[in-house]
C-alpha cells in the first residue's frame, strides 16, 4: 500500500523539504535547517502541516455522555468551547492513544487522534458506542490541519485573511466558524509549549492559509523540529512514552484520570492499580541520548531506558525522557545513560527543560 499525502505535499516539495514515511504518510521531517525551525517557534512563529492527524465526530443526544465514558478525563463538566487532553484506555487501563476532545456543543464533539492510531482508535470507539444515542463518523479525509506556533502567532494570523475574525480565546479553547457552509475550527492548542493555534479546515482553505503564512515569513517546520520542541517542554509521545503496555498512572498522566467520575472505561482497573513505572526528565552536559538507551545508577543497576532523546536547541545539550522502574527510582541517586558503551552522568530535572510561553 502506497503512502498517503496531505493536501500540502506539493508545497513541501517546492520548499525542498526532506520527506519521510511517517505512520503511512509522506511527511516533511525538516526543511533547510531544524535548528532554525525550533528557534523560529521559540522566538517568532512557525507553521506545521499536521494534516495526517485523524478527526472523529460524535453527534447526538448522548454524544457528551458517551465521550465522557470513553476517556479518563472529565468531559462532562468542562465548559462548552473547551479542548480537553485525555488518554483513551482499555478496560485494563492500558493506553490505546492520547487525544484531544473538542467540546463544540453538548451534542457535537470532535476528537483528534494520532495519525498512527486512526484505524485502531476508530475501531475501538465504534465497538463501545452500542447503547448510546449518538453516531460516530471518521471525517479525517475532509480536513487538513495546520499548527501555527510561537509568540507571534496571533500577530501573524491577524495579518492574513482568515475569512473571519480571530478571537482572543483562552488556552485549550476553541472557536468554530462556518465559511461557505464548511466548518473551520481554531483551537488554541499545540505540541510545542508555545502560544499557538491549530486550525482544522477544508483542504483548499488550509492550502490558502499555508501560502499566506509562508509569504509573511512564518517558518515552515517539519516533524523533526516538532519532536525537539515537544521534548524540550516534556510532552509525551504515543509510541515512545505512551504505548499499549502502560497505563496513564505509569506515564505521568495521573492528572488526566478523574476517579471522581461515575464511570469510564478502565476506571475499575486503574482504581486498584499500583504503577510499575515512572517517567523522568534527564539532561546531560555531554552526549546525545536516544530512544532505547539504558539508564543506570552509580552501581550499574539498570533502572530503565530512554523513551525519547535529542539535543536541545535551546539548552544546547542532550535531553531525554526515560521510563524507570518505580521500585528502583530514588531521586537522591545519580543517574547515568549508556551511550554506545560509555556511561554519561545525567541530571534529574523536576520541571520541563524549557518553560515555553503558552497563553
Amino acid at each position: 500500500m502506497s503512502a498517503q499525502r496531505t493536501s500540502l505535499y506539493d508545497e513541501h516539495v517546492k520548499l525542498s523539504a526532506k520527506i519521510v514515511d511517517f505512520a503511512g504518510w509522506e511527511m516533511p521531517i525538516q526543511y533547510k535547517n531544524l535548528k532554525a525551525e525550533v528557534e523560529a517557534v521559540r522566538s517568532n512563529v512557525g507553521v506545521f502541516d499536521v494534516s495526517h492527524m485523524g478527526e472523529f465526530f460524535i453527534e447526538g443526544n448522548e454524544a457528551l455522555k458517551f465521550t465522557d465514558f470513553l476517556v479518563t478525563n472529565d468531559i462532562a463538566n468542562a465548559e462548552l468551547g473547551k479542548a480537553i487532553y485525555s488518554p483513551l484506555c482499555r478496560e485494563d487501563g492500558t493506553i490505546i492513544d492520547d487525544l484531544i476532545v473538542y467540546k463544540i456543543s453538548e451534542n457535537y464533539i470532535m476528537i483528534c487522534v494520532n495519525a498512527s492510531n486512526i484505524d485502531k482508535d476508530f475501531d475501538w470507539i465504534e465497538s463501545q458506542i452500542e447503547g448510546f444515542d449518538c453516531t460516530l463518523k471518521n471525517r479525517s479525509h475532509e480536513f487538513s490541519l495546520l499548527a501555527v506556533q510561537g509568540p507571534n502567532t496571533v500577530k501573524a494570523l491577524k495579518s492574513i485573511d482568515l475569512g473571519c475574525e480571530l478571537k482572543d480565546i483562552d488556552y485549550y479553547s476553541l472557536q468554530v466558524e462556518k465559511l461557505d457552509m464548511q466548518e473551520i475550527i481554531f483551537a488554541r492548542t499545540g505540541y510545542t509549549g508555545e502560544d499557538g493555534f491549530e486550525i482544522f479546515g477544508p483542504h483548499k482553505y488550509i492550502q490558502n492559509l499555508w501560502s499566506q503564512l509562508v509569504s509573511i515569513g512564518a517558518e515552515p517546520c517539519g516533524l523533526g523540529s516538532r519532536d525537539v520542541l515537544r521534548l524540550e517542554v516534556g510532552y509525551p509521545l504515543y509510541g515512545n512514552e505512551l504505548n499499549d503496555e502502560v497505563t496513564p498512572l505509569d506515564s505521568g498522566l495521573k492528572w488526566t484520570v478523574k476517579m471522581s467520575k461515575t464511570d469510564f472505561i478502565g476506571k475499575k482497573a486503574l482504581m486498584d492499580y499500583k504503577p510499575n513505572f515512572r517517567l523522568v526528565k534527564l539532561s546531560l552536559d555531554k552526549g546525545i541520548p536516544r530512544e532505547g538507551y539504558q539508564v543506570e545508577n552509580e552501581a550499574g543497576t539498570i533502572l530503565g531506558q530512554v523513551t525519547s532523546g535529542s539535543m536541545s536547541v535551546v539548552l544546547k545539550k542532550g535531553i531525554a525522557i526515560a521510563r524507570i522502574k518505580k521500585d528502583l527510582y530514588d531521586a537522591e541517586n545519580q543517574f547515568f545513560i549508556d551511550i554506545r558503551g560509555k556511561k554519561y552522568k545525567a541530571e534529574l530535572n523536576k520541571k520541563p527543560f524549557v518553560a515555553g510561553g503558552h497563553k
